[in-house]
């Protein structure tokens, strides 16, 4: 196995800190030169020295994207977190349905993952607004900045395992078993989510329009308390007077200093 030197690690832990936001800290040191291996194997890299050269060089974005898909954790399951989905469809939307303007519905799941959460999303949008479904505008936004992820999310197959944590009655309308061993998403829930790749980190969002709802679960616990902090201002200028921020319940604002006010564990609004 090639071995990372602590100077290594330091370089390349903070060329991912700047670019993407991950902290990560000295105890990972070993968990990142085990998925990084087979990076440098397949390159014919002798060091992780020649492979950071070589992320710094590549010019395409390929080799960098390879390798925060290696690094990236991304573990998510359907209704994870469930009082979450529970509170926005029976609080959240009825305000919302009472007051958005032009049945314009604005959603965004931040690091979606393999697409879990904005499909639930999506289900509890269809189940809530019914006959009236076709007279708003409820896609999803989802973004995340792992390729890998996101290919999973936009097959819309998961296993049959993943698929049972579902209320039944979401099974039975929105999956097609395909086999013993996976179920598909029906082209009517997959068409309300948009996905694409994004950077929390981008100085700027480049979205037009503010958003009713921001969901950021189970992110910002790999950032340091510095960039969690810019993000979360940023997420506040982005969200219409009234929005809410869904978080995980690992994470939480400070209060003292947030502008956003508290609503409940991992759930704030926009004053």
């Amino acid at each position: 196995m090639i071995r990372i030197t602590d100077n290594e690690f330091d370089k390349l832990a903070s060329y991912i800190q700047a670019n993407y936001g991950i902290f990560l800290k000295k105890e990972k040191q070993a968990l990142v030169t085990g998925r990084l291996q087979a990076e440098l194997v397949q390159n014919g890299f002798k060091n992780f020295s020649e492979y950071f050269e070589y992320i710094l060089a590549d010019t395409s974005g390929s080799a960098v994207t390879a390798m925060i898909n290696k690094i990236t954790t991304n573990h998510t399951f359907f209704m994870r977190e469930s009082e979450h989905f529970d509170f926005f469809q029976s609080e959240v939307l009825p305000f919302l349905h009472s007051t958005v303007r032009n049945n314009d519905l604005r959603i965004w799941s931040a690091g979606c993952s393999s697409g879990e959460e904005p499909y639930t999303l999506a289900m509890i949008l269809d189940e809530y607004f019914g006959n009236e479904k076709g007279t708003w505008d409820t896609k999803v936004l989802a973004t995340d900045i792992s390729t890998k992820v996101l290919d999973t999310a936009k097959s819309g197959i998961y296993s049959n395992d993943k698929v049972g944590t579902m209320p039944t009655h979401f099974r039975a309308k929105y999956f097609r078993r395909m086999d013993e061993k996976s179920s598909v998403i029906h082209d009517k829930i997959r068409n309300e989510v948009i996905f694409g790749k994004f950077n929390l980190m981008e100085e700027r969002f480049p979205f037009k329009k503010k958003f009713h709802v921001i969901f950021c679960r189970n992110v910002m616990i790999y950032f340091d308390e510095k960039t969690k902090t810019e993000l979360v201002n940023k997420f506040y200028d982005f969200l219409e007077p009234g929005g809410y921020l869904f978080i995980g319940h690992s994470e939480s604002l400070n209060r003292e200093t947030t502008r956003f006010s508290y609503v409940k564990p991992a759930l704030y609004r926009k004053k």
